[in-house]
């Protein structure tokens, strides 16, 4: 690890403007700047180049809504109130925004947020509740639908004033969904900008390609059109205009790419050959594997894999390999926009004061196993994000392996702007390890809720992981199984350990840190008040 020398030139106690950049389901691994041997992302590699990267940084849950709530609070998805999508963050629940914007700071939401629902539609897997109840929930109502994300809001050809402040955010640049036709004020902007806006989203009306992985659709929005595209040109205006105001800001810059489905416009589509890639992993590598992997093998066999394009399915090496290209495509587009926020910060004289953020929501298991997208099964693949922080006070490349969590985000970027956090954050500000020489976390704990059975499971899933450096243990309940990985000897997880009498000591201990950790998740906010 290389120490983080510190600039003469940057003063630690001037507030610093925050660009957090945030994408949606990519692996810690997909970038240049992790050793990747295809992928090109040499504007993400820049930050990386001038900051701190963690090696081994790790989400609080591995699905969007209930990680991206986690970020915003600072608290696990069983504490803040959003567990699974399709849920919303309560709107008493406080965020990170709303204490810099109590502290002065400009806030933006630009691009994806996903705290509420962007759809319509039931969540997928839950079962109706047809009982009649005098009080329906556990929580009293707060009065309001949640519907500010969902379609209903941005009928209208104008563009949608937003309500704010949301969540914290002052100003919205509101994207919702995902791949070619994503809603909100972006599918405002395209239906008036583009007159036969159904013709281009129209699946018939797709660019010859030959392509036969699910989710592949290649889309005739131009390039320039494409969300990622919009939501680099909004935020590029954002922090120009910045520069105008004396206030610092924070800007959170969401990517909605890449996600599933793979569809990268204009010429990403076709800039990865799926030649170039490999099934490292494959299905045979795992010696026995778990009831999920069964359960999505038996799909595949019988041809129903990827029927219901949110659940994670097993793909074949051809499918795995064109996947991976069109990914590779979706984040080298994402890399370009970040090139263009590099360059605007640089311009305008901003960048020798604004931290340099860059994340991903969640991971992806991309081929791992032969699956594809992400579910219960908590691989490294997509609990693993990229975490890359890059200061002002020292433009200096560093690599630590310190474990860290998403929770962690937001009490650093308050500590850093001279906020202190509300009761009842559970996060820990990481600052100290951004030199490289001291440990954050030794271990953490990850979530998996969800509304319905998936992947074989006979219950819901409610499972609860706990990583460490050396081990990995993974505990379904109401299942008769577990899992249970000594990532030290078996760092690719495939030999499940759970029944292995040899490993029954690193098991009890393993399951007494993991009650630990649970007996913390005793919500400490409020704080006892007497009433008067």
């Amino acid at each position: 690890m290389e120490k983080m020398a510190t600039s003469e030139n940057n003063n630690l106690t001037e507030k610093p403007n925050f660009l957090f950049i945030i994408t949606d389901q990519q692996r810690a691994d997909w970038l240049g700047c992790m050793g990747h041997p295809v992928v090109r992302t040499p504007n993400i590699d820049s930050i990386a180049a001038e900051g701190t990267a963690f090696e081994d940084f790790h989400v609080a849950l591995p699905v969007c809504m209930p990680n991206r709530a986690s970020l915003m609070t600072g608290r696990m998805p069983s504490v803040n109130g959003l567990r699974y999508n399709g849920c919303a963050l309560p709107r008493r629940a406080n965020t990170f925004v709303d204490v810099l914007s109590a502290g002065g700071y400009r806030t933006a939401s630009i691009g994806k947020s996903h705290l509420q629902p962007f759809t319509n539609k039931e969540p997928v897997g839950q079962e109706k509740d047809t009982v009649e109840r005098l009080i329906p929930e556990a929580w009293k109502s707060e009065g309001k639908a949640y519907l500010s994300e969902e379609p209903s809001s941005f009928k209208g050809a104008e563009e949608t004033e937003f309500e704010t402040p949301y969540y914290g955010f002052q100003h919205v640049d509101m994207v919702t969904g995902h791949g070619h036709n994503c809603g909100g004020h972006y599918g405002q902007w395209f239906r008036k900008t583009y007159p036969n806006w159904k013709d281009l989203h129209d699946r018939k009306n797709e660019l010859p390609h030959n392509y036969s992985c699910p989710q592949a659709f290649r889309t005739a929005v131009p390039e320039e059109a494409y969300p990622t595209a919009w939501i680099g040109d909004r935020a590029v205006n954002y922090i120009n205009d910045s520069a105008s105001h004396d206030e610092p800001f924070f800007a959170f810059v969401s990517f909605p790419d890449p996600h599933h489905p793979f569809n990268p416009p204009g010429k990403y589509w076709d800039m990865y050959s799926p030649d170039e890639f490999s099934v490292d992993l494959p299905y045979a590598a795992h010696k026995n594997p778990t009831p999920p992997m069964d359960d999505v093998t038996r799909l595949w066999e019988a041809g129903e894999a990827g029927s219901i394009p949110t659940f994670a399915f097993r793909a074949s090496d051809a499918h795995v390999k064109e996947a991976k290209a069109l990914t590779a495509g979706m984040i080298t587009m994402i890399d370009d926009q970040v090139g263009r926020l590099l360059k605007s910060l640089k311009e305008s004289g901003q960048f020798e004061n604004t931290v340099i953020i860059f994340t991903s929501d969640h991971g992806d298991y991309l081929g791992d196993f032969n699956m594809m997208l992400k579910g219960p099964l908590k691989l490294g693949s997509i609990t693993r994000v990229p975490m890359i922080w890059s200061d002002p006070s020292s433009r200096t490349a560093v690599r630590t392996d310190t474990m860290g969590s998403t929770i962690d985000l937001s009490a650093s970027i308050l500590d850093r702007a001279g906020h202190a956090p509300y009761n009842g954050i559970q996060g820990r500000s990481f600052l100290e390890s951004l030199s490289g020489t001291k440990t954050h976390r030794d271990e953490v704990l990850i979530e998996f809720n969800n509304q319905g059975p998936r992947m074989g499971m006979t219950t819901v899933p409610r499972v609860r992981t706990l990583r460490s450096k050396t081990w990995r243990l993974s505990v379904y309940a109401g299942e008769d199984w577990g899992e249970l990985y000594n990532l030290k000897s078996d760092p690719n997880e495939t030999e499940n350990l759970w029944n292995d009498p040899e490993a029954r000591d690193a098991k009890l201990k393993l399951s007494l840190r993991l009650v630990e950790h649970l007996a913390r998740q005793t919500d400490s906010s409020p704080r006892s008040k007497r009433l008067a």
